[in-house]
């Protein structure tokens, strides 16, 4: 918080303020679109990550951004969420199938993140020099980003929680998660990779999709702040400012890191980094949005408290 508000202080306070006021009514289209959009695709990625339980696209939808609105506003390392959702779908779908589809809906969403770098560097090399340090740092993160999915994909075919499981039993913790559960996870996971190749290229396509549209709000707000951008353009920024999320996940809603981003990536692309606390400051009221209402529906889903002596309770 302190770097955000350092960063508004060295960035024209007066200038930023006016040009987020001139969205005026605009702002109501940036909160609701294609943000809309970009959770429905998120949720259709989410559904094709289960092997064969059919929970509904709205349903999958609320339960999502109530997941997404955790993992935004607590320092969980966007695994908090991920919790939340399972529990708002345990109801619905047993643990054995809901923590496989989150796991693979996480690397799913991971590879689509991968792609979408990987499309902006290509994208920027036609407009930075080589040796720009942002450029250079973007280039670096795709590699250790390949890697570390690779080996986490990997882990996953190879006993990944069977093999936590084993390390809580030794730190004398198993009684916190039955071994037996963790062993079907796993075993879903494995079957998962092998028998549904299909269904997880679909889940990579849809949260692909789903950044995309994020390049698209990127040029929309951009457009609404007067600052004429190219779609490839806003692209480029979408992937990088993704990188430095990625980079930066650990730190609850990338707060300040994201807006010295943005500085970066709007100078290095000769935007001006005015614009970029700008950018980014709109999109934070976009966020904290869609935070309320993922909190909202959290408390409209999680189910009500049993009194004590009622005989449900036993």
């Amino acid at each position: 918080m302190a770097l955000l508000a350092v960063l508004v202080a060295e960035n024209d306070p007066a200038a930023i303020a006016a040009s987020i006021a001139q969205l005026s009514w605009r702002l109501a289209i940036v909160v609701a679109f294609p943000a809309v959009l970009v959770q429905v695709a998120d949720a259709v990625g989410w559904r094709f990550a289960f092997r064969d339980h059919a929970v509904a696209v709205p349903r999958l939808m609320a339960v999502r951004i109530a997941g997404e609105a955790f993992n935004m506003a607590t320092p969980t390392a966007t695994l908090g969420g991920e919790a939340v959702k399972s529990w708002l779908l345990r109801d619905r779908v047993p643990l054995t199938d809901s923590v496989p589809s989150l796991i693979i809906a996480k690397t799913t969403i991971t590879v689509a993140q991968g792609l979408l770098l990987l499309l902006g560097v290509v994208l920027a090399r036609a407009t930075l020099a080589a040796d720009t340090p942002l450029l250079i740092a973007m280039q670096s993160l795709v590699v250790v980003e390949a890697v570390a999915l690779g080996a986490f994909a990997v882990a996953q075919t190879r006993g990944l929680l069977g093999r936590g499981g084993r390390l809580l039993s030794r730190l004398g913790l198993h009684a916190i998660v039955g071994g037996e559960t963790l062993s079907r996870v796993d075993q879903a996971l494995i079957d998962f990779y092998r028998q549904r190749r299909g269904r997880l290229a679909l889940s990579t396509a849809w949260h692909f999709a789903g950044w995309l549209l994020g390049a698209l709000e990127t040029w929309l707000i951009l457009r609404f702040l007067g600052v004429e951008v190219s779609l490839l353009t806003a692209t480029v920024i979408e992937a990088f400012a993704m990188g430095i999320r990625v980079a930066t996940f650990v730190i609850p809603g990338n707060i300040g890191v994201l807006e010295g981003g943005y500085a970066a990536i709007f100078g290095a692309l000769g935007l001006g980094p005015t614009a970029g606390v700008t950018f980014s400051l709109v999109r934070r009221l976009r966020e904290i949005t869609w935070i309320a209402i993922g909190l909202l529906m959290f408390a409209v889903m999680r189910p009500a408290r049993t009194p004590r002596g009622d005989p449900r309770a036993a």
